[in-house]
């Protein structure tokens, strides 16, 4: 059976405010984080698209973000948290090497970057092959939902240049334990 995956990252923190890096540690929702989860929200009413099933990373900003889109019950993942970035968390983000981070991360405690990928693509794939609905929400993190993307590049033309926004949607189909990139859904926050 065809499913349909909606991969979001969440809303603007505080945090993304101020420029730390945030991965397992958290921060809350600012004002305009909670308005581009309503907007998205918003697109999936005005797209009459029914997610029929929702999760979350444990994160509260990933839950916070599910519950301005959705009032659907959600389950909550731990394996599609954000990068551990180890002592670097809650620094600010001046401190983070040149992309691609590859395993700067680990000495500090942090998780290295193809285990993050593996961690994050298994929960998703695990969810995926366990779900009995289509159409599937999942809010996430903004290196997680890249890393998600990384690991099936091969299936899909679709690609973004730069970082995934606060609340962009990723659309993936999934038939026969395979993800293909259909669309990158970012709306424009420059008013809020």
């Amino acid at each position: 059976m065809k499913k349909t995956l909606y991969l979001m990252r969440h809303g603007e923190t505080l945090f993304n405010q101020q420029k730390k890096i945030q991965g397992w540690c958290d921060s809350p929702l600012t004002e305009k984080g909670i308005k581009q989860a309503q907007i998205a929200g918003q697109y999936f009413d005005e797209q009459q698209i029914t997610i029929e099933s929702a999760y979350a990373s444990t994160s509260e900003r990933a839950c916070d973000t599910l519950e301005y889109v959705t009032d659907l019950p959600y389950r909550r993942l731990k394996g599609l948290k954000e990068w551990n970035f180890g002592r670097f968390e809650a620094e600010s983000e001046a401190l983070n090497p040149s992309l691609p981070y590859g395993d700067f991360f680990v000495p500090y405690g942090g998780e290295a970057e193809m285990q993050f990928r593996q961690r994050v693509s298994e929960t998703i794939l695990e969810m995926m092959r366990a779900e009995k609905n289509q159409t599937i929400l999942a809010v996430s993190h903004g290196a997680s939902c890249r890393q998600f993307m990384r690991s099936w590049a091969h299936t899909s033309d679709v690609d973004q240049v730069g970082g995934l926004k606060n609340c962009s949607i990723l659309k993936f189909d999934f038939e026969a334990d395979t993800f293909i990139l259909q669309e990158i859904i970012n709306h424009d926050y420059s008013t809020l």
